[in-house]
């Protein structure tokens, strides 16, 4: 099944009895991009084009509360820094952790500079920003918890809301995203 499937997506969607508004037309797409400092990924760009999905766990592209936004764009890696604060995380790549707490955090947060951005589909869940190309994974995002939720878009879409996907294992990831896919190796005991 391809990565970006139109169809397929509203049919989930609509069997789900989510709420869709009118997808975003390329304006307010790039206007949206300039307000936050980021740019959709090929596939959430895709997928907003469809149809924009409303209910308490979507983000509101449209109408949304710019703090709320803002909050659900940073939560990825605010989530990292309380970890890295309060549960010792610190990659062997960040190399020698500080012993000073307010540098530990600085440095940690310097790094995190240099990781790709997230962007939140619905709840915990987030797609790269700015890349290019299709197929990128679904990340479930909780502090330095994360897993993938989906190989791609639409295999996310069918095991969020279709129940009798969720429990099928998440197929093969195509592609990795640097830092993100090293906290799911993590999580999954393989670093």
């Amino acid at each position: 099944m391809p990565a970006f499937d139109p169809d397929a997506i509203r049919r989930i969607l609509v069997k789900a009895q989510v709420e869709l508004a009118e997808g975003l037309d390329d304006r307010e797409l790039n206007q949206t991009g300039e307000r936050f400092g980021f740019r959709f990924g090929a596939d959430h760009q895709e997928f907003l084009r469809v149809a924009l999905p409303i209910g308490p766990e979507w983000p509101d592209w449209r109408h949304g509360s710019e703090e709320k936004l803002r909050q659900r764009l940073t939560w990825p890696l605010d989530g990292v820094l309380f970890d890295v604060e309060h549960n010792a995380f610190w990659p062997r790549s960040w190399g020698t952790r500080p012993e000073d707490p307010a540098e530990m955090v600085a440095e940690a947060a310097r790094h995190l500079s240099e990781v790709p951005r997230l962007v939140p589909v619905y709840s915990h869940r987030y797609l790269p920003a700015a890349v290019t190309e299709t197929g990128y994974p679904v990340f479930s995002v909780y502090q330095t918890d994360t897993i993938y939720y989906g190989s791609d878009l639409l295999d996310y879409l069918e095991r969020e809301f279709d129940p009798t996907a969720r429990e099928r294992p998440v197929g093969a990831v195509r592609r990795r995203l640097p830092f993100w896919s090293d906290l799911v190796d993590r999580s999954a005991g393989e670093l």
